[in-house]
């Protein structure tokens, strides 16, 4: 059996969780929240991080009932995501893997959702929708590679809902984007808002003012588009705003429509969290990757379709 402990610090999420050949043994993690009204800065959370990466790390091994002579491989949040955040969990990683005398293994946060959510929901080939707050992309596999169908060409939605919220002083306990959700659960009026569907890719940043539902049916569009491109009758939403239940409402309806399928995970899982990175990670591992030392960099900038996959058929 193949163990990997995975670290992912990319945005204001720090988790670590460990995978044993597609179980989850652990995956504890924390968040960095600030007030109303106000975004986290890059600085701030590399220093939120740092203060408690080592108890996370410590709640990861005892939760797992493992040592780490246990582990097999290391793996880490390559990117993307931000600068300084990336940084302090590469270090860990790095200083873990050196120290354990363990292979290192540097992985795509976006890979990190997808096979996590393969793995949870058993979806075999599917259209994904991946959405969060630094990325939105319609991703299906073909040849090796996770390709991108359609993307935003602005701001990502979760970004979007992150600054509306900001915008009226929604608070950011737990997260900014459940927060509006269960606020338009109360709501009653549908108010037409500028939808910005541009071949395959989307807009956000002129609806900033407006939000959710819009939002949402601009995605289920691109992501119909997509299935019909490749044939599929499965689709699978990752990222931490696919724990939105209307989106997931909306992209039943569609996928019932079509006589397709739909997946999607809970908060543990869609959020950023450690596990999906150790998924990934162990993927690739049992591949034959690994991550030199020297070569086990960050970048704020790493594409999705970036990544060979050499783990599929």
């Amino acid at each position: 059996m193949t163990v990997v402990i995975g670290f992912e610090g990319s945005a204001n999420k720090i988790g670590i969780g460990i995978i044993r050949d597609g179980e989850v043994l652990s995956n504890p993690r924390r968040t960095y929240i600030t007030p109303p009204g106000q975004g986290f800065m890059p600085s701030d959370t590399a220093r939120h991080h740092r203060a408690v990466i080592l108890t996370v790390l410590k709640e990861a091994l005892e939760q797992a009932g493992l040592k780490p002579a246990d582990i097999d491989c290391v793996a880490y949040t390559k990117g993307p995501g931000m600068g300084a955040p990336l940084v302090t969990v590469a270090l860990v990683a790095r200083t873990v893997a050196q120290l354990w005398r363990k292979p290192l293994l540097g992985v795509n946060h976006c890979i990190g959702h997808i096979e996590m959510g393969r793995l949870i929901t058993k979806a075999n080939n599917p259209t994904v929708l991946y959405v969060s707050g630094g990325n939105t992309q319609v991703i299906a596999y073909s040849e090796r590679r996770y390709r991108i169908f359609g993307e935003t060409i602005d701001i990502a939605v979760g970004n979007c809902l992150d600054r509306f919220a900001r915008v009226i002083k929604i608070s950011n306990d737990p997260s900014p984007g459940y927060n509006i959700e269960q606020m338009a659960k109360k709501g009653s009026q549908y108010v037409e808002l500028p939808y910005t569907v541009k071949g395959m890719d989307v807009s956000f940043s002129g609806i900033l003012s407006y939000i959710e539902e819009t939002l949402f049916s601009m995605l289920v569009e691109i992501t119909e588009r997509a299935m019909a491109h490749c044939g599929s009758q499965e689709v699978l939403i990752v990222g931490g705003v696919g724990c939105n239940l209307r989106l997931q409402e909306m992209m039943g309806v569609m996928c019932k429509e079509r006589g397709a399928k739909l997946f999607a995970t809970d908060e543990r899982f869609c959020i950023d969290n450690g596990a999906m990175i150790a998924q990934a990670g162990w993927e690739m591992f049992r591949s034959g990757q690994v991550t030199e030392l020297e070569d086990s960099w960050i970048t704020q900038r790493y594409r999705t379709d970036e990544v060979e996959v050499t783990w599929r058929d």
